[in-house]
């Protein structure tokens, strides 16, 4: 990763900045821009654990940014450099993000200063175990008040740890399971989960090319087919992302940026196969099929149609982004773009589809897992037969008239299965996330093209969510 210069501002900087940069172009009293900009709270626990015959103590961050709605909701990251400034810049997003795809949360974001690769499977249980025993006492994990969900260095395998914790804890609440989200879905998770955020990005970049004006604003047209993408982080998200655009939307995903290099091919990466490498090997390097490139950083700067940071904060800064060459950038993970980079990119035009927005699709199959639990029945069960059962009655009126008409007139052949199968969890879950990310961009689209002074998508972003977020404060009385 490219390192930031010493005058770039920080991550809750950078934040600040484009949050008052849209908040500049907005009526709202100076009180309430600055009740929606502050975080409300922030839990520093340092707890110890005994591993390998010491105690070893950490420290962990659990940061609430907004309360107008709750519970808050924001993922808990495991990582070496984890920070109360970074939390409290992650929650802040977490409301804006919330906002802008009406999930019924506040933001909020967990971090525990740890590298989890430093510790086997048997320990990070326990560090995880106790690391939770700590906010669960303070409510600051709960079904009502704060929902937790992975973020990087975390999965599915801690969530189901914390989900147990919380259950020992409280007996008594039918509704534990509800307690954290990106479960297993043996634990009460929901099919769709662990591929949400990057089938978020596919379907954002889906909306912004269904939009024609807005795609050749970033002088491109027609859809994603054909174009080439790099991407940068192979982890959950950059995968799936770069699986789907490249299996099922045509896309050549002609870069891909990892910790130990970079490979390149103009004709198309094969996705599979480089995540099969990298699971064996810990890296890109020695994959035959592709150039290596020591360097990762510099292939950020290779030209491309789109270019995806799916992995860590600034990696495109004020020390890199002059060579940047992408005409379209997607943010796949949290603040990769920093705002003095931004500023330039606005400058020569370049159109960034912001973070609050591209990688929402996490927390909305979040909220349908969250539904799920509370709601205590899959999605599906009590209509899935009944759709069946009305698609028969046609498919049998089809099937009349197909023996009347002959020849001239009939049925494809895999029509009436295609047909007549109800929709499954997986696809309810992957409609809803579809419809979010749609109804999310067009609202960003038309701001974008209609609020006066707004030039990027970044600004138009802020100002629909906070917008939202004010409302949601008037509505109590503020």
């Amino acid at each position: 990763m490219a390192k930031s210069p010493s005058n770039e501002p920080t991550f809750r900087e950078s934040v600040d900045l484009m949050y008052k940069r849209a908040v500049d172009m907005m009526d709202l009293g100076p009180g309430l821009k600055e009740k929606i900009r502050v975080c409300n709270s922030t839990y520093t626990v340092r707890f110890g654990v005994r591993l390998r015959g010491e105690i070893h103590t950490f420290t962990g961050y659990r940061s609430v940014h907004s309360e107008h709605m709750e519970p808050v909701k924001g993922g808990i990251r495991y990582a070496p450099n984890v920070d109360q400034d970074e939390v409290e810049a992650l929650a802040a997003l977490m409301t804006y993000k919330c906002a802008l795809v009406e999930a019924p949360f506040g933001g909020s974001k967990g971090g525990l200063c740890i590298d989890p690769r430093d510790y086997d499977e048997r320990e990070l249980e326990m560090i995880t175990r106790r690391f939770a025993y700590e906010l669960i006492k303070r409510d600051l994990i709960n079904p009502s008040q704060n929902v937790p969900a992975p973020d990087m260095g975390t999965s599915e395998r801690e969530m189901a740890w914390i989900a147990d914790q919380y259950a020992r804890m409280n007996t008594t609440d039918i509704n534990s399971r509800a307690c954290v989200t990106g479960k297993p879905l043996n634990s009460g998770g929901i099919a769709g989960r662990v591929e949400a955020t990057g089938r978020g990005v596919q379907y954002a970049l889906r909306e912004f090319f269904r939009h024609s004006e807005d795609a050749k604003r970033a002088r491109m047209e027609g859809k994603l087919d054909g174009k080439k993408v790099i991407v940068q982080g192979l982890g959950n998200v950059g995968y799936h992302a770069a699986k789907f655009l490249s299996e099922e939307d045509g896309a050549l995903i002609v870069g891909l940026i990892e910790r130990d290099g970079a490979l390149l091919d103009p004709k198309g990466l094969d996705i599979e196969a480089v995540h099969g490498h990298i699971r064996e090997t810990g890296g890109v390097k020695g994959y035959k099929d592709a150039e290596y490139v020591e360097d990762g950083s510099k292939v950020l700067e290779e030209e491309c149609d789109i270019l995806i940071p799916a992995a860590l904060e600034g990696v495109i800064n004020l020390s890199n982004v002059h060579r940047i060459k992408a005409k379209l950038i997607i943010e796949a993970a949290n603040g990769p773009v920093t705002a003095g980079a931004d500023e330039v990119l606005r400058d020569k035009e370049v159109v960034i589809i912001p973070d609050m927005y591209a990688n929402a699709g996490g927390v909305t199959v979040s909220y349908f897992e969250w539904v799920k639990n509370l709601s205590h029945i899959r999605f599906g069960r009590m209509q899935r037969r009944q759709e069946e059962s009305r698609h028969q009655l046609l498919l049998d009126e089809l099937e009349r008239l197909d023996r009347y008409l002959g020849d001239a007139w009939s049925l494809r052949p895999d029509f009436k299965e295609r047909y007549l199968r109800g929709a499954d969890e997986l696809e309810l879950v992957r409609s809803g996330l579809d419809d979010t990310m749609r109804i999310a961009y067009q609202a960003i689209s038309e701001t974008w093209k209609t609020h006066k002074g707004v030039t990027d998508l970044r600004t138009a972003a802020y100002i629909t969510a906070i917008e939202r977020v004010a409302a949601s404060y008037r509505a109590k009385g503020l």
